[in-house]
């Protein structure tokens, strides 16, 4: 494997992560005005997370997202990109 494929993979992986992210981001816009600023501060902080270290900030965010499918308009989001 040449340096430059394991660049790839990472950018892949980044990717696949700021994809996921995005989704997070639109799912917490469309969440109840009521709990909308507790879970802007809990996707904040896996978004900071995501800068250190992306492997806990992923895992960090399938607890997440699954969370928000079980919000009362989770049914409503749709797929990302």
């Amino acid at each position: 494997m040449a340096a430059d494929d394991r660049l790839e993979d990472e950018a892949l992986e980044g990717d696949a992560l700021a994809r996921r992210l995005r989704e997070a981001h639109r799912r917490v816009r469309a969440s109840p005005r009521a709990e909308k600023e507790r879970l802007a501060r809990k996707y904040l902080a896996i978004c900071d997370l995501a800068k250190r270290d992306p492997e806990r900030a992923a895992a960090r965010l399938d607890a997440f997202l699954e969370a928000l499918g079980d919000t009362p308009r989770g049914h409503e989001n749709t797929g990302g990109d």
